[in-house]
């Protein structure tokens, strides 16, 4: 059973409009690597270009965010729930 990726809106045109997609990997990194291999250029919009996640996506395994973990090597199971989250700036305080 692959692990469960929520997909952010302003990705969702990369994924066919779909908001969750189903990818297997044993870390963060594979599972990168597998959705860009099933939808082509999604993994730029998330990483950088060593792979690493952006500053401004934030990336939870199971509502735990990965850099508080082992980053992008953070182990993932089947099953596992990965949701991955444009941060959001602006307004007046």
């Amino acid at each position: 059973m692959p692990a469960k990726v929520r997909i952010p809106t302003p990705l969702m045109k990369l994924t066919d409009n779909k908001n969750e997609v189903s990818a297997e990997g044993d870390n963060i990194a594979a599972i990168l690597n597998n959705l860009e291999s099933q939808f082509p250029g999604i993994k730029d919009r998330i990483c950088e270009e060593n792979g690493t996640p952006r500053r401004f996506i934030n990336i939870y395994l199971n509502e735990e965010d990965i850099r508080f973990l082992d980053a992008e090597n953070t182990a993932v199971k089947d099953g596992d729930e990965i949701s991955i989250i444009p941060a959001i700036a602006g307004g007046v305080a």
